[in-house]
């Protein structure tokens, strides 16, 4: 068992529908996006304000199963350590089963010994749990602003 943080929602939607809103970031994260988010090996960068930034490539899509984001570089100016999440991996499991698919979120890397994860924990139980399942259900994110 890990310890990396992960959070899990249910949807009546399918696991391919799930899988092109996840890849549709600034539906359900209140964020900037540049580059492309669809297919394998796809590169792009998320801004959040200020210097900030997560840049990604998509490393792995297996169709309405699981879609793999790796953190290849970031700057986070609010930590100690700004690049924390690189080298870190975000996990989006999907199981569909009579309509409904149930998705399980990991952030691979984020860990209860790393500086950000009390921040960070909160923040990604907001985006997923409240914004990526209204986003899913309803076709509408919850955005909110950053808690820093």
């Amino acid at each position: 068992m890990t310890n990396d943080f992960n959070s899990s929602i249910s949807a009546k939607i399918s696991a391919s529908e799930a899988i092109k809103k996840i890849s549709n970031v600034t539906g359900w994260w209140g964020v900037t996006l540049t580059g492309n988010t669809e297919k394998q090996h796809d590169t792009f960068q998320i801004t959040m304000g200020g210097d900030s930034f997560f840049a990604m490539t998509v490393t792995e899509l297996v169709p309405a199963k699981r879609v793999v984001w790796l953190i290849t570089d970031c700057n986070m100016p609010w930590f100690n350590d700004k690049k924390e999440w690189a080298n870190t991996r975000l996990i989006f499991d999907l199981n569909e089963n009579n309509g409904e698919t149930d998705l399980t979120f990991i952030h691979e890397g984020l860990t209860p010994d790393v500086e950000c994860y009390k921040d960070c924990e909160q923040g990604w139980t907001h985006w997923i749990k409240t914004s990526l399942h209204s986003y899913l259900t309803t076709g509408q994110g919850v955005f909110r602003k950053p808690t820093r």
